[in-house]
């Protein structure tokens, strides 16, 4: 991804960038405060290592894209994998996690980092952005809304996890 600055992106008066290996701390803290943020720091099993070797390890197997203020703070964090549709035969972004920090909210680098993710499906032929989001979490289902986006409806999410994983697994 190139980097994304106010003249690039409509306004924006902050940087989106994608996050090198020196950023580990500041994106793992990150992630500590969206658990936090969602209630729910009891179900962070992740380590930093862990966050590290998945976005900068070896066999890396996920991405992701900061947003600066205009001083150079980190104001979020979008972190995304690709996937791929059998039906349409191409690969797309799965969005993980996209957090911007209290702060820094209503700055625009919420829409920013979407942007970002939107222009690197165009520039790579990828089909699809997809995420999820909590039904009950609204601001952010309307945040989500009012850049057009649009739940799928007629699926429904489904996870193996825990003992359900293991018993299917063994």
């Amino acid at each position: 991804m190139s980097e994304t600055s106010g003249r690039a992106s409509g306004g924006y008066q902050g940087r989106i960038r994608t996050a090198q290996p020196e950023d580990l701390v500041e994106i793992y803290a990150m992630v500590t405060e969206l658990a936090a943020y969602h209630e729910a720091l009891h179900e962070l099993r992740a380590t930093e290592e862990e966050i590290g070797e998945a976005l900068f390890g070896e066999d890396a197997m996920a991405c992701a894209y900061l947003a600066q203020t205009p001083d150079g703070a980190t104001a979020g964090f979008a972190l995304w994998y690709r996937n791929f549709s059998t039906w349409r035969g191409r690969p797309g972004i799965y969005l993980e996690d996209l957090y911007v920090r209290p702060t820094s909210r209503g700055g625009g680098h919420g829409k920013a980092l979407l942007a970002a993710l939107a222009r690197t499906c165009v520039e790579r032929g990828y089909e699809r952005l997809e995420w999820s989001v909590l039904d009950s979490n609204t601001s952010t289902v309307a945040f989500y809304e009012s850049m057009g986006a649009l739940p799928h409806t007629g699926w429904t999410e489904y996870r193996l996890t825990g003992e359900s994983l293991r018993r299917m697994g063994s």
